[in-house]
């Protein structure tokens, strides 16, 4: 009798980087019999969304999040004895560039995991098995397939590298929403640097509407006074109306959709709308952008503030994304929807891409 083989893939933060992982996932899933995703209080609504994934845990990463809870000795023995009590044959550990995997390995060899991958700059000793190491500027679903590679997981036949959700997606119950062929505009943002001013949104939706556009403005339920003003008098308000299978939905049925670099951008993927990207160059566009489907990206990315990861923009005035004007978007939009011109960037996934190297072992 052959044992199920159970792989634990972590990733414990926010919404949008736990999409970018599906590719990753769908290629676990097709080498395992149970896959257990390991998410963030702010992305595990995200990973109930993913293909291949068969149960969502989530846990509060005192060295990931970046409102961070203290180190807890008794949380982080109960999120020892859960996993040994789950005995995985294997974890596949995805971070961000910036981000450490070895904490996490650590607490999961001291729960017997017999296997460990990951992508890891500093030395690991004996915390991992599959020491993986990538270029700086590869797409992060790109990024993530290659790790779950070098673990020995292959996508499967046919699988295109692109974003993806579980479907089918809930009926949208918003009137608006019914009919396809709108625009959706999202303006908030998880990190201050990457937003576009309430103002100019609140314009780009009096210039979409004159340019013959409905436009449905979205947010969550903290953000109803930001989508209340923004909207006004020309746009539809559902802020705080939707969670996030309803949210993809509603993403699903827009013809683009208008956001910074946070997670509804990536939900917009996953669903393959195209996507103007009011992108703050805080971080790399090559790494961050919209994954699989045309977008326009829109924002300066020489400013000063390129790479700087800032979480509060450190050039006053905000120039990188204040010099996006309204009629920019309009533009960009119209550039998405036309059945003439073609896109201005599209992404696909390089399924194939030989970028990354990986070394097996503990050197």
């Amino acid at each position: 009798m052959v044992t199920p083989r159970t792989v634990l893939v972590a990733r414990l933060d926010n919404a949008g980087d736990v999409l970018l992982q599906g590719p990753l996932l769908r290629a676990v899933a097709h080498g395992a019999d149970r896959v257990v995703l390991l998410a963030g209080p702010a992305g595990a609504a995200a990973a109930a969304l993913l293909p291949g994934v068969d149960e969502v845990w989530t846990w509060s990463c005192p060295w990931i999040l970046g409102d961070p809870p203290p180190v807890d000795a008794d949380d982080l023995a109960a999120l020892t004895d859960r996993v040994r009590a789950l005995a995985p044959d294997e974890a596949v550990i995805s971070t961000s560039f910036h981000q450490s995997p070895l904490p996490l390995a650590l607490v999961l060899r001291t729960a017997g995991v017999p296997r460990i991958s990951a992508i890891s700059v500093d030395y690991p000793g004996t915390l991992l098995d599959v020491r993986h190491r990538v270029e700086d500027d590869l797409p992060e679903p790109e990024r993530a397939l290659s790790l779950a590679r070098a673990a020995g997981f292959e996508p499967p036949a046919g699988d295109d590298g692109r974003l993806a959700v579980r479907r089918p997606l809930p009926p949208v119950a918003h009137p608006a929403a019914t009919e396809p062929g709108y625009v959706v505009l999202h303006p908030g943002a998880s990190v201050p640097a990457r937003t576009w001013p309430a103002q100019r949104c609140a314009e780009a939706v009096e210039a979409l509407a004159d340019a013959g556009h409905r436009v449905l403005v979205t947010g969550g339920p903290g953000e109803r006074a930001l989508t209340a003003a923004v909207a006004g008098t020309r746009g539809v308000d559902l802020g705080g109306e939707t969670s996030l299978p309803e949210m993809a939905a509603l993403l699903d049925g827009a013809v683009a959709v208008v956001v910074g670099n946070t997670g509804p951008a990536h939900l917009a993927a996953a669903v393959g709308t195209p996507v103007v990207s009011l992108f703050s160059p805080v971080v790399p566009a090559v790494r961050w952008a919209p994954y699989g489907v045309p977008s326009v990206l829109l924002g300066d990315q020489s400013a000063p503030c390129r790479d700087t990861r800032a979480r509060e923009c450190p050039v006053p005035g905000h120039p990188c994304l204040t010099s996006v004007t309204a009629q920019d978007v309009v533009a960009a939009v119209e550039k998405l929807t036309s059945a003439v011109q073609q896109p201005a960037v599209l992404r696909i996934p390089a399924a194939a891409r030989e970028a990354a190297t990986s070394s097996q072992g503990r050197t």
